[in-house]
Parts: C-alpha cells; sequence; structure tokens
C-alpha cells in the first residue's frame, strides 16, 4: 500500500492485489478534495513499479473516464472489455434448488 498524507489524514492510496497467473489487480483512491494534483499518478506509479519488481503483471480495470486517462499516462492500454454480474443469495438459491441441487 503507498498513501500521500494530509495530516493524520489520507490524500490518496493505491495498492494491489495478487491474483492468480502472477497478475497484481490495481486499487487507486484519491480523496476529492486533493483530485487534480498529481497525487493518483505518485501513488499509482508506486504500486506499479513495486508490482514489477516482484515480477507481476499489472492489471488496471477502469469505467470512470478519469481513471482511464491515468492508466494511459502510467502506460497501460485498453484491451478488450469485462462483463460483470452480481446475483443475489436469493436467486441463485432459487436457481439451486430448480436443477435439484442442495
Amino acid at each position: 500500500m503507498f498513501v500521500v498524507r494530509d495530516g493524520a489524514g489520507v490524500a490518496a492510496a493505491a495498492g494491489y492485489r495478487q491474483w492468480p497467473r502472477s497478475v497484481a489487480h490495481l486499487c487507486v483512491l484519491t480523496s476529492s478534495r486533493f483530485r487534480g494534483r498529481g497525487l493518483a499518478r505518485a501513488v499509482a506509479s508506486a504500486a506499479v513499479a513495486e508490482a514489477l519488481q516482484n515480477q507481476l503483471l499489472p492489471q488496471w480495470r477502469a469505467r470512470p473516464e478519469a481513471s482511464r486517462r491515468l492508466a494511459r499516462r502510467l502506460g497501460f492500454h485498453e484491451l478488450g472489455s469485462q462483463v460483470s454480474i452480481r446475483i443475489s443469495a436469493r436467486q441463485a438459491d432459487s436457481n439451486g434448488a430448480r436443477r435439484g441441487r442442495p
């Protein structure tokens, strides 16, 4: 985890979680009060550098355009797309019961 502090608080933070197949899934957050100052770029750059040093492949998933711009500034390229589906526990139980599952 890499952070830029504002006194006792955090202005920006970035880190990654290691996923299967040596992927480093990045996460970057900046307080709305501190956006536009390059802080996200600083912490994200540090997280990417550490992932690469650890022989991991950094992965940046982003929908908001600001996040996509930052990723491009750091050298990421868009490849493909992602679809996410959330299934509620109620739907999962109902579907499992119809298929004869416990």
